[in-house]
């Protein structure tokens, strides 16, 4: 995807967000507006890995 068709698309799903989302959205953008991309693509990697061993993570919380 080009950078214009993914922020057309962001565009589209946020039309379709629940209004009482729309505020955390927003401070998430705003949060990562000011990040280095090296720390954007820590983050991304981080919650792969959580999302990816939830399950995991879970047992060993145990």
């Amino acid at each position: 995807m080009t950078t214009g068709q993914i922020k057309s698309r962001i565009k589209e799903v946020i039309e379709n967000i629940p209004d009482n989302a729309l505020e955390e959205i927003l401070n998430y953008l705003e949060e990562i507006k000011g990040k280095a991309e090296d720390d954007i693509l820590m983050s991304q990697r981080l919650r792969k890995i959580l999302t990816e061993d939830k399950e995991l993570l879970e047992k060993l919380a145990r």
